[in-house]
């Protein structure tokens, strides 16, 4: 019987994302009862450990694991702040180590690693909180054609992001974005669709397997984002699974915006309706992502 801990909450805004995450992780670890003993490990908002309804250091909670499934969205848990408590616990984790962590949660580095690769993405600007003033923002706004995207340069997919179409919005958007981070990211507005597509590794006899996107049904689309997807995942040194979202404009140019190394996943979650799009079961997807933290998997 392997004892899986599944932590779930922590102290970031992805709070409310990661108890629906680590709850369907839960779940589909209860539909395998002959295999897994799971271990919910809650976090509070203000980063207390506890488990069996009392709060516990984190090598104390998880003194009964074999193995943890990070279900945390957002910082702490995507930054790489639980990856160095897992490894210096030495317990075996899905999703990424500290290093691949830090640079996928922080949106900025993420962007400059797209361009070093190649991959296109929407012109953006990083605008830090201590250096803030009007004279620098005025210089934003007028490399900008309006409407502008403003949001966090860390944090989960679509939280806290906003639209500008003037100064003073632009200004009003950023002051809000530093109630969430330190580091806002104004972006150049692309026209389009969007899409996500998630990898997984050592899956249906790929080195990393690209599920159907969601949101694109041209096939040669469809390709062209799977290997950006895949090239992601690569170059930012993600483990196990990550997810990436686009942008399609109707000429078809196709923008990368985004990386999430621990996506969402729950019964409304991209990443559920990916699976089901491909034929995957989620709790077959969960005991593969299990095997590959175990490294049972080659």
């Amino acid at each position: 019987m392997i004892k899986v801990a599944v932590i779930r909450g922590g102290p970031s805004y992805g709070y409310d994302a990661s108890l629906k995450t680590g709850a369907y992780v839960l779940s589909l670890l209860y539909e395998l009862p002959e295999v897994y003993a799971p271990l919910d490990i809650f976090i509070s908002r203000d980063g207390e450990w506890h488990y069996g309804g009392l709060v516990q250091e984190p090598h104390l909670a998880l003194h009964e694991a074999d193995v943890v499934w990070n279900a945390l969205h957002g910082a702490y848990g995507e930054d790489g702040q639980v990856q160095r408590i897992l490894k210096n616990l030495h317990l075996p984790f899905t999703g990424p180590g500290a290093i691949p962590a830090s640079l996928s949660h922080n949106k900025d580095m993420a962007k400059v690693l797209y361009r070093r690769h190649s991959l296109l993405t929407p012109d953006s600007r990083l605008i830090i909180e201590k250096d803030f003033n009007d004279d620098k923002l005025i210089a934003v706004f007028r490399h900008f054609l309006p409407p502008i995207i403003v949001k966090p340069a860390d944090g989960i997919h679509a939280l806290g992001v906003r639209l500008a179409r003037t100064f003073q919005e632009l200004k009003d958007a950023v002051k809000d974005t530093f109630k969430h981070s330190k580091k806002a990211l104004v972006e150049e507005f692309i026209s389009g669709h969007e899409v996500s597509c998630a990898v997984v590794e050592n899956a249906k006899g790929e080195k990393l397997y690209s599920f159907v996107p969601i949101g694109s049904l041209n096939y040669k689309e469809n390709q062209q984002i799977a290997d950006m997807a895949k090239s992601a995942h690569e170059m930012l040194g993600l483990r196990h699974y990550s997810s990436s979202d686009f942008i399609i404009t109707p000429k078809g140019r196709i923008y990368i915006l985004e990386t999430n190394s621990l996506p969402v996943f729950h019964e409304e979650s991209l990443l559920r309706q990916s699976l089901l799009s491909t034929g995957w079961k989620p709790k077959d997807f969960a005991e593969h992502c299990i095997n590959l933290a175990l490294n049972k998997v080659s």
